[in-house]
């Protein structure tokens, strides 16, 4: 199986070979917006080796060195959730050698653990997602494993921020109806902007098909309307 696509031309990354840890859509979340297009076909918080470390490092490699064109980011993401696999930090440690930025996107939910936070150490830009921030909102736009809190991503994403030495860019996504009440948002901002260590927040809507039929985006105004509440940089895609 190849778990190395692209490169891809990012509207974030710019040049960016992805690295697909988890291709079976193991994951923690079944996010309204995903756009896998499928439920989540295995609802976990076990960390394990879904794909095999050695394997992973060599594709990297060689993909790199048969590349005519420079990387701007090696970035793991793909289609379930890269803080599952237990030998992360392994991979982004074997592969600094390659002098090339590494980027983790993550949904945060495995974060305040220890060992993922130390896994996540040794990347130069974490993308941490924060769609809600109370337990009923995270139900209704994330849909989780029925042992993930709210509280516990709240207090992870605010202790790896203090202790991270790279970018953090936070992402929100919303979704008409479901997260993007001003009560929500006034709460969600004020978490942002006292407790977590950001060098950008990123503000997302829906753009391409999504699991859920009746998930719709966000009008572009209001995103704009919503930056306001953040004391960090904002960008918005939409």
């Amino acid at each position: 199986m190849n778990y190395v696509y692209g490169p891809i031309n990012s509207r974030r990354l710019g040049t960016s070979l992805g690295i697909n840890i988890t291709p079976d859509r193991d994951c923690s979340l079944d996010c309204i917006y995903c756009e896998e297009g499928l439920p989540t076909q295995n609802l976990t918080l076990s960390r394990k080796e879904y794909t095999i470390t050695d394997n992973i490092i060599d594709q990297i490699y060689n993909k790199v060195e048969s590349l005519p064109t420079s990387l701007d980011y090696i970035t793991f993401s793909g289609s379930g959730e890269p803080t599952l696999h237990n030998k992360l930090g392994t991979m982004i440690k074997k592969i600094k050698a390659l002098n090339i930025p590494i980027a983790v996107i993550t949904n945060s939910t495995l974060i305040h653990l220890e060992e993922v936070q130390e896994d996540l150490i040794y990347a130069d830009l974490v993308i941490p997602s924060l769609d809600a921030i109370t337990q009923k909102t995270l139900h209704q736009v994330n849909r989780p494993h029925p042992e993930i809190k709210i509280h516990n991503i709240k207090n992870g994403l605010e202790k790896f921020s203090h202790k991270f030495l790279g970018q953090i860019w936070l992402e929100i996504l919303l979704v008409s109806g479901v997260n993007d009440s001003y009560e929500e948002l006034t709460q969600l901002s004020k978490f942002v902007n006292n407790y977590i260590l950001v060098d950008k927040v990123q503000l997302n809507t829906i753009s391409r098909t999504t699991t859920l039929p009746g998930a719709f985006p966000v009008a572009s105004n209001k995103l704009q309307k919503i930056s306001d509440l953040f004391t960090a940089p904002v960008e918005i895609f939409c």
